[in-house]
């Protein structure tokens, strides 16, 4: 139940914030609609609210979190005063998107509840969950001005332009997620791990009123016919994708951009007076700030598809003065969202400069013209098989066509509109396809979110396509209710794939990691060197020990930087747990995480070698192991000018008993037994020099195959590797 109620607190939490506010924004010709842009209203007021307090140098928002409560109150105050007359009666005519909205969030919340009993973030692969709740302590327990621990650490954190972790956040990473994630954690008493999740469950929720509105007012859909597309929207497996794999910036920028879509074709439609684009400023406002403060690059492209209508429609008529007068209106409040937050301007120099130096992301699969409906085969977002694949996209192309061909003939302009809210994202997507296949790098990466963060309107424009639920004919009315009972059915088969994978996710802060954190309170450890061997574990460190200084030895992630190891404890974290002779020197923080103080007379540092394949866990069961190709080897590093007696304990099984022997230098060592249950198995103790010694592990039994699935020869699997230094040689050794 606790994810439950704090998945509702959370989403009421951020309606609230932008009640007055999207009361007081929403043009009065729309005023009944002013309950649909509340979710954006509170959105782009709680991260305003953190950026004044970041340039305000407060002591993070633990300070003023639970206070600013009364800039939501005060705004909803004033707009009762002002609006009343639109009031309540607005949510009522609304109810059925209140409905879909607690049908997903429901759907969203329980493999998240299923795959733990108390709040934490999990993840299908993207480590991006780790990455926003550093940047949420930042903004949370920092002011803008502290530059100690991590946040100064300028050797490690430079990043082109930026020397400082805080900076970092404010120019070039995605401040408004967040921010989100600090504020409503500050608010609650959570800490950002236990909300990174349950955010992008929210945010996807709140995108759901304006995919519906920009259906029903947009292409003037019926209220049916926009429901069906909300429902879509809020089940499509290309938005669970960015659920399950923690893309915030992008659940926000989608929604954003159907605001300004929105407010592009109502300030067109009325005119593109004065008047008419003062009364959709606030909205442009916020839509403007939410996508700065997220995706800022996505903000030179964000129009392209309104602007193409906009522009399609003028040269067509002739009226270039109300073209110009449209442009000055949509580009203004752009202006003040800029003037008011330089930075994330400012920073669009160096976020283009990495795009150029990094391949971002990683290869997802190209989706079909059924992909484009959220019918895909899997988790990954690839298709179905070729049979199915095509025969869906021939029939819902031909729908889609023969369906805007009878529209033309009715000479309904929304026609045009549904080919500018779709051919430019089209072409873009399949350009970016191209250029990956073509040059070898995840532009893929880049083609799905150029297609998620524009989905709202190619989403509607797709429905229009297809739904005409005015028509009264009833063949046409039965093909209506299949095809939306395919795609409806479709998502939701996909979503429930997805719910699935997420009750067992591969990556979860489990509660050994969250014990990480006490490192922050031992005065002891001044410094830390992060040799924890996975990628989302280092990540999740690092963001529970930002008042540490601490140092890595690769290049974790921007603003991570690899440095000379300066730290004077070294944080293991994976299999190997190094174990000192004098205990006040290795202090076990948990399962899988050890310090080691590097000053003492016994250090060494062990690592994995070769042989080994990546690892492998179950988070639910705290469990990680590592199988061996056959022969493996652990590297121990002596950094004094003695010789140390290391012994070893390995928790390990094999799939068939087998003999290891321990070779040092080309010599056998020692020798033990291996069975086919987890057991301890101990190694009696050998001299290793100064210097680096790579210790072999070798077995006369080869390898073994995997399974009828899986290729792999499999050694033994190592669930746990003790290197224990001893003070003195154990005589029971020899």
């Amino acid at each position: 139940m606790v994810f439950f109620a704090a998945a509702v607190g959370l989403l009421l939490n951020i309606l609230f914030w932008g009640l007055g506010l999207s009361w007081l924004c929403t043009p009065r010709r729309w005023r009944m609609a002013w309950p649909l842009f509340t979710g954006l209203a509170g959105v782009g007021l709680q991260s305003a609210v953190v950026w004044l307090g970041v340039h305000l140098d407060l002591a993070g928002a633990t300070t003023y979190g639970r206070w600013s409560v009364l800039i939501p109150v005060v705004l909803l105050a004033v707009a009762w005063r002002r609006r009343r007359a639109a009031g309540w009666r607005a949510w009522a005519r609304l109810s059925g998107v209140a409905v879909v909205m607690l049908v997903v969030l429901n759907c969203l919340i329980i493999p998240f509840a299923s795959a733990s009993k108390s709040l934490t973030s999990s993840s299908l692969g993207s480590c991006d969950a780790a990455d926003y709740a550093a940047g949420a302590r930042v903004l949370q327990d920092f002011a803008h001005s502290d530059r100690s621990g991590f946040i100064g650490l300028t050797e490690v954190v430079r990043v082109l332009s930026v020397d400082n972790f805080f900076d970092y956040w404010l120019y070039l990473n995605h401040f408004t997620p967040s921010a989100l994630i600090a504020l409503n954690g500050a608010i609650a008493g959570l800490q950002p791990y236990q909300l990174v999740s349950l955010t992008g469950v929210v945010l996807l929720v709140l995108g759901i009123p304006l995919a519906f509105w920009l259906a029903r007012s947009g292409f003037r859909l019926s209220p049916a016919g926009a429901l069906i597309v909300s429902l879509v929207y809020g089940l499509s497996p290309l938005l669970w994708y960015a659920v399950a794999h923690t893309s915030l910036s992008q659940l926000i920028a989608a929604p954003a951009i159907a605001a300004l879509t929105w407010c592009g074709l109502a300030l067109w439609r009325s005119g593109a007076r004065a008047r008419h684009a003062f009364s959709v400023s606030g909205i442009l406002l916020l839509a403007y700030w939410s996508i700065l403060g997220g995706y800022n690059f996505i903000v030179l492209v964000c129009l392209a598809p309104v602007g193409a209508f906009v522009l399609g429609q003028s040269v067509w008529s002739g009226r270039y003065g109300r073209l110009l007068r449209w442009g000055v209106g949509m580009i203004v409040p752009l202006g003040v969202v800029a003037l008011a937050a330089p930075a994330r301007v400012l920073g669009l120099v160096d976020r283009f400069r990495l795009f150029q130096q990094f391949d971002f992301g990683w290869k997802i699969p190209a989706l079909s013209p059924e992909g484009w409906y959220g019918l895909v085969g899997s988790v990954t977002l690839s298709g179905y098989a070729d049979s199915i694949r095509w025969t869906f996209s021939a029939l819902l192309l031909a729908g889609l066509l023969a369906s805007l061909v009878w529209a033309a003939k009715r000479k309904q302009s929304a026609v045009f509109l549904a080919a500018c809210l779709t051919v430019p994202i089209l072409i873009g997507y399949v350009f970016l396809l191209l250029k990956g296949r073509a040059h070898g790098t995840n532009a893929s990466y880049d083609a799905y979110k150029l297609l998620a963060v524009f989905y709202p309107g190619l989403l509607a424009a797709l429905g229009y396509g297809l739904i005409h639920l005015r028509s009264r004919r009833t063949f046409l009315r039965g093909a209506v209710a299949l095809v939306a009972t395919l795609v409806v059915g479709g998502n939701a088969y996909a979503s429930y794939r997805f719910a699935q994978r997420l009750e067992n996710p591969p990556l979860l802060v489990d509660r050994s990691l969250v014990k990480v954190q006490s490192i922050e309170d031992m005065p002891e450890v001044k410094s830390v060197n992060l040799l924890v061997t996975d990628f989302w574990s280092r990540l999740w460190a690092n963001s529970f020990l930002l008042r540490k200084p601490h140092y890595f030895p690769s290049h974790t992630y921007e603003g991570r930087l690899n440095t000379e190891l300066k730290g004077e404890w070294d944080l293991l974290g994976g299999l190997i747990a190094v174990n000192l002779p004098d205990r006040a020197n290795h202090v076990p923080i948990e399962k899988h995480y050890t310090l080691v103080n590097t000053r003492s007379p016994y250090f060494v540092r062990a690592r994995i070698g070769e042989g080994w394949y990546d690892g492998e866990r179950l988070p639910r069961a705290n469990l990680r192991w590592r199988w061996t190709k056959g022969n493996a080897a652990l590297v121990i590093e002596n950094p004094h000018e003695r010789n140390l007696d290391i012994g070893f304990r390995f928790q390990a099984r094999s799939m068939e008993p087998r003999i290891l022997e321990i070779w040092v230098h080309g010599k056998r060592r020692r020798t033990v037994q291996l069975g086919t249950e987890l057991n301890w198995v101990r190694v009696p103790s050998v001299v290793l020099p100064p210097g680096a010694t790579t210790v072999e592990i070798r077995s006369p039994t080869p390898p073994l195959p995997a399974g009828p699935n899986d290729r792999r020869l499999l050694g033994f699997a190592a669930f746990g590797i003790e290197v224990n230094v001893r003070a003195d040689p154990d005589p029971s050794d020899d």
